[in-house]
């Protein structure tokens, strides 16, 4: 799984667990909705400033949006 697809599971999952629309989450990162549902179906990479404001849009550390799932 590369890195795009990876993000997008754990952001998806994140928003979800926060009960957040991709519109609230892309309201709070100051992202437009259309950039945030291409990084959430992984048709996009993220650049390391996109990443830092989705990690505090979502209160979480960097990592997590970046760490492999468990298997």
């Amino acid at each position: 799984m590369d890195l795009k697809e990876v993000m997008a599971i754990n952001m998806r999952r994140l928003r979800h667990n926060q009960d957040l629309t991709q519109e609230e989450l892309a309201d709070r990162a100051e992202l437009s909705m259309r950039y945030l549902g291409s990084i959430e179906r992984a048709h996009v990479s993220a650049s390391v400033t996109v990443l830092g404001k989705l990690a505090k849009a979502l209160n979480v550390d960097p990592c997590e949006l970046i760490k492999q799932p468990k298997r």
